[in-house]
């Protein structure tokens, strides 16, 4: 498959006053176009099949509307919707891609090197009360004087109903439209590269929603020969899976190219499914970067696994795949574990706080060893793993979303105790991941919410998520399809003069980082001795000390040599001190 910095055909393409539309259906003896355009004129005008494609031309304009009918009478979206304003069972919107005009800083942008992301994670929806991109981008100026460097966005593209993380999207192309669509997405984008920040996106590509996916009437793009815990996996691997890893390899160039995105994180790739000779991720990775060469920018590709597989990051001449970095896990459940007292899960092989210590020294916690929640070994020795190839966080979507009430750490561990967290997260020579409203302690809970169309399944999913956490009070795990569940989850932006205090601890570890850690040696020997953990960067020649105590009252030590304390705080008995030389 030949890339270029062009626009990929599938999708409609538009020429001057004309559109081409091409559709690849092999499962369809015919398809008709239904072409509603903006003057109210309707045209249905039968497509011609090109082997597997169906194709038609027509004039055209931006802003026109079509669907596809299918041999069954049913009209449905393009597979490449670049908008759907109507939602994913409404017409597709012709969108022109090279109408957006760009600034000079963007059209010069060359990215941002994996050792400068401070990463700030962020759901469009709850983020501002507008819940739009529109939103963020009044916010750029704030992110910045935070001192993060990349926003990771979670998923943007269209789901069903009117809120929902992302991870139900059904129509990969196309930008959610109460976000603010193309344009809108495309203006964030602008003015954060115009004051120095990247944007990531995460995207999804271990599975589709269940409402509103079409592609399956199209052709294979979803096999039985694997299953994932949304069922049939999509084919990777299978008959007629070629044009499938098209469909997704381009479009994880088409956020690199379209939208000048300075990178993607992957989504549970453990559940990608693909036992063909060339991994799917690691063929997103070798066109990505070659796109990267070509645009002469800095694209940084990351997977979220709960592995602890060195595999992802080795280069593919060493039979890995060559991604950037990954999210990774150990860090945080041995903070999580640690502070909380928590022991369900897999928080349960986390009780030691030699834990921490290895996380911040080698990356991975678990290199083999039996994992008791797993019944079985995880991980893979790290030695190959460079640090800031480990992204790491002591809050995320996930970690947050994912409990029956959606607490963040503010409801649960001792403000000393989230001051000690945050200083080992930001000083540590790994690669930050901030969720959002963690750096002034909002208290706010982040719930899982979605608002799905179809009766039957808005049923299954209220009541399975009452059955996962089925110890709870019934009236303590918040309803998905509530609308106010959504609404609890939304920033609160509180301005109370111990977020403020907070907010700067987060300022000031941000500051340290960029003078002492960002440039040095990127390596760390950590240790954990008698309630405090000491923590050196880089490990040899050290510039820079954090001692922790991790246990209420123990007094820290005096430090071995000349050493110069630039922060300190001691908070429900909890003591952090930093130093450098």
């Amino acid at each position: 498959m030949k890339l270029t910095a062009e626009a990929q055909s599938y999708g409609a393409t538009l020429n001057g006053a004309v559109a081409e539309f091409r559709v690849w259906a092999p499962f369809q003896r015919k398809i008709s176009l239904r072409l509603a355009r903006a003057g109210g004129t309707m045209e249905e005008i039968p497509m011609q099949p090109e082997g597997e494609d169906f194709v038609a031309t027509a004039p055209a304009s931006a802003g026109d509307r079509y669907w596809y009918v299918l041999d069954d009478g049913l009209a449905v979206p393009d597979p490449v919707s670049r908008s759907l304003p109507d939602g994913v069972h409404g017409p597709t919107e012709i969108v022109d891609p090279k109408a957006f005009r760009w600034s000079d800083r963007t059209e010069h942008w060359p990215g941002l090197d994996l050792r400068d992301y401070v990463i700030y994670e962020l759901h469009v929806g709850t983020f501002t009360p507008e819940g739009t991109f529109d939103g963020v981008l009044r916010k750029l100026d704030y992110l910045k004087q935070l001192g993060v460097t990349v926003i990771e966005i979670m998923p943007v593209a269209a789901f069903p109903g009117a809120r929902d993380w992302g991870y139900d999207g059904v129509s990969p192309y196309a930008v959610r439209s109460t976000y603010g669509g193309p344009d809108g997405l495309k203006r964030l984008v602008d003015a954060a590269h115009g004051i120095g920040l990247g944007i990531i996106l995460d995207a999804v590509y271990n599975h589709l929603g269940p409402e509103g996916n079409y592609l399956p009437k199209f052709g294979s793009y979803f096999t039985s020969h694997h299953k994932t815990p949304w069922g049939d996996a999509i084919n990777y691997d299978s008959e007629c899976c070629e044009h499938v890893r098209r469909y997704v390899v381009e479009n994880a160039l088409y956020w690199i190219r379209e939208y000048r995105l300075d990178g993607l994180r992957l989504d549970a790739v453990q559940t990608i499914k693909d036992d063909s000779p060339q991994h799917i991720v690691a063929e997103i990775q070798a066109r990505v970067q070659e796109l990267a060469r070509q645009l002469n920018r800095q694209v940084c590709v990351i997977a979220e696994t709960d592995e602890n597989d060195s595999r992802y990051v080795k280069p593919a001449s060493g039979g890995g795949y060559g991604l950037d970095a990954v999210w990774s896990d150990d860090f945080h459940h041995a903070i999580h574990a640690f502070f909380t007292g928590e022991r369900q899960g897999y928080y349960q092989d986390f009780a030691d706080p030699q834990h921490i210590a290895r996380a911040l020294q080698e990356g991975y916690v678990f290199q083999g060893e039996r994992f008791r929640f797993w019944n079985a070994p995880r991980g893979t020795s790290a030695k190959d793993v460079a640090l800031p190839a480990n992204i790491i966080c002591i809050q995320n979507h996930d970690q947050v979303g994912n409990r029956a009430k959606g607490e963040r750490l503010t409801a649960l561990i001792p403000r000393g105790a989230r001051k000690v967290a945050a200083a080992l997260l930001l000083l540590a020579p790994h690669t930050p991941l901030l969720f959002m409203g963690q750096e002034y302690d909002e208290t706010a809970p982040f719930q899982f919410f979605v608002d799905f169309q179809d009766a039957a399944l808005k049923k299954a999913v209220s009541e399975g998520r009452r059955s996962e956490f089925k110890d709870f009070d019934f009236n303590e795990v918040p309803d998905p399809e509530d609308p106010q569940t959504f609404e609890h989850s939304k920033l609160t932006w509180a301005d109370a003069a111990e977020n403020r205090e907070m907010l700067e601890w987060y300022r000031r570890l941000l500051q340290l980082r960029k003078q002492h850690v960002t440039n040095s040696e990127r390596t760390a020997d950590a240790n954990y001795e008698a309630g405090v953990l000491t923590m050196t960067v880089p490990a040899t020649e050290s510039r820079l000390l954090v001692q922790a105590a991790l246990q209420p009252g123990t007094t820290l030590p005096t430090p071995q040599g000349h050493w110069t304390q630039v922060l300190q705080a001691e908070d429900d008995g909890y003591g952090i001190r930093v130093l450098v030389r």
